[in-house]
């Protein structure tokens, strides 16, 4: 008889649990995780040299610019809006500015004038301000943008290896 009442007590007990938690489960509550993440825009930047190879005053230059092209490498943020800008150089001829910079090679005390463009057709002077420098908008993955360079016909310089050197620098 016992056994029955325990039985009984114990039917009883389950049932209120049950009619309490009509799905059998154990109680629960939920929360939401906020879950975030910052990414900064980010750009780096490399260069390839801008090699004008050899240049004649006597004959060939003397009536021919001589052009060649280098590379200025940027890696930006995907949607990063950057400026690439070129600086004077470590040779700039008096009146140079960074609007309108007039760059040199150097040898000794010689300089051979040379201009760096932004553009094939060597219209565009490329410079160390926002609106001389080059727009960029990041993908994510490295971009070469090409830097045309042009030395001028007819400079009667001395013989010699010249040369200089152009700070690149990315603004974001």
């Amino acid at each position: 008889m016992r056994s029955l009442t325990r039985l009984v007590a114990l039917s009883a007990l389950v049932a209120t649990l049950v009619s309490s938690n009509p799905q059998g489960r154990a109680a629960t509550a939920t929360a939401n995780l906020s879950v975030t993440a910052t990414v900064a825009d980010r750009c780096t930047i490399d260069t390839s040299p801008l090699a004008f190879g050899s240049y004649d005053p006597v004959t060939t230059h003397a009536s021919a610019n001589l052009d060649a092209s280098g590379q200025v490498t940027v890696t930006c943020t995907t949607g990063a809006a950057a400026v690439i800008t070129l600086d004077q150089g470590a040779n700039p001829q008096g009146g140079s500015s960074d609007a309108a910079p007039l760059r040199r090679l150097k040898s000794g005390a010689s300089y051979l004038a040379y201009s760096i463009y932004a553009n094939a057709g060597r219209t565009t002077t490329w410079g160390n301000t926002p609106q001389t420098g080059v727009a960029h908008t990041g993908t994510g993955a490295s971009t070469n943008l090409t830097v045309y360079g042009r030395i001028g016909a007819a400079q009667n310089v001395a013989a010699g290896t010249y040369g200089d050197t152009v700070l690149a620098t990315v603004t974001f």
